[in-house]
């Protein structure tokens, strides 16, 4: 099939979304969904979360919700460059959508994940964020396609890896994202880049935390957005509840999206090549310096650099994110104007400023 759209504006930020759509997915693309100011250009699905096929349902059913079916959905790869996938529906359900919610019906471009990556990277050189929210398969078969496709994007926003190695007596942290297909994660983050490649890890994500107030305060609206944000929310509790007593979770996929787009509320950040270690019986993708910036004791190896954040504005990441899930577009965004990345930050000012 092929989507037919209005043209893209060019005074908006241009953002492809690339996703193995579970709970915190959902809530990703409903706070992208709520900006007047983003364009989603496209949406590339991958396993992970749940197989591709739910994936692609999953965002269909966001976009369904959204009234946003004109963003064309493109099917990804089914399982890693080596060995088989991994599917976390013990946290986010067979589905996907914590098996709640009656979803869209299966409906996708001709075109793949991988051939749309590379080719809006060409049409559109500097101008689009890409922003993986998954396993990084699809992006690593197109930087085989194309080795210099980060150079072609705008910046490349990333959830997955754990930032620096810890600060001494803390916890080594891994993620599903990179740990679901380490040869991918290998060639993503040795990449040629432009310093536009930005790691946010389960190092700074899981203390995203949504406590009971947001899930009450959603929950209290009475509105199918409203409801719908509350219900995926419902879901994830199911699961994190048993890691720390309590139904609340960490907007793991929440905040790295609005890190894409309200890059201000980082606070802290470590520059560096990235290492992909086995630990623990998982991998820990990490920037390969110590916590406070020092090269590791068997020496830094060389690389394209990767910006990891380490700190945020918890604060202004949950106004935001929550005013976006509970009001979607019925009413304007938080301080839509002013916007400025840090000093240096690697995608510079928004777009449109």
């Amino acid at each position: 099939m092929a989507s037919t759209r209005p043209p893209l504006d060019p005074q908006k930020q241009w953002v492809l979304v690339d996703t193995d759509t579970g709970l915190d997915d959902a809530h990703s693309l409903l706070y992208l969904l709520a900006q007047p100011d983003v364009e989603i250009v496209g949406i590339t699905t991958i396993y992970g979360n749940t197989p591709v096929e739910d994936s692609a349902r999953n965002v269909r059913t966001v976009l369904r919700l959204a009234e946003r079916e004109d963003i064309p959905v493109h099917l990804g790869e089914y399982a890693p460059l080596e060995g088989e996938a991994s599917i976390a529906d013990f946290v986010h359900g067979v589905d996907g959508l914590g098996d709640r919610f009656e979803r869209a019906e299966l409906r996708v471009e001709d075109e793949t994940a991988v051939d749309y990556i590379v080719r809006i990277a060409n049409e559109h050189p500097g101008r689009v964020d890409l922003h993986p929210l998954g396993p990084l398969t699809n992006i690593a078969k197109a930087l085989e396609r194309d080795p210099e496709l980060f150079l072609k994007y705008r910046s490349v926003v990333i959830m997955g890896g754990a930032g620096p190695y810890p600060a001494p007596g803390g916890a080594t942290l891994t993620d599903a994202n990179t740990a679901n297909d380490r040869r991918a994660a290998e060639i993503v983050f040795g990449a040629a880049n432009r310093g536009n490649v930005v790691m946010v890890g389960v190092n700074v994500t899981a203390t995203a935390i949504l406590d009971e107030h947001v899930y009450a305060s959603l929950r209290a609206i009475d509105t199918p957005w409203a409801q719908f944000s509350a219900g995926v929310l419902d879901a994830y509790n199911d699961f994190y509840q048993y890691k720390w007593g309590r139904r609340i979770s960490s907007a793991h996929d929440g905040l790295s999206t609005v890190i894409l787009h309200r890059p201000e509320i980082v606070t802290g950040w470590i520059e560096g090549p990235v290492d992909v270690t086995p630990y623990g019986g998982s991998l820990a993708t990490r920037v390969a310096l110590t916590n406070d910036g020092l090269p590791l004791v068997w020496g830094t190896p060389d690389g394209a650099v990767t910006r990891a954040v380490t700190s945020f504005d918890a604060t202004q990441f949950r106004r935001r994110f929550v005013h976006a899930l509970a009001y979607g577009t019925s009413r304007a965004p938080l301080d839509p104007a002013g916007r400025a990345a840090p000093s240096g930050w690697a995608n510079g000012r928004p777009a449109g400023e």
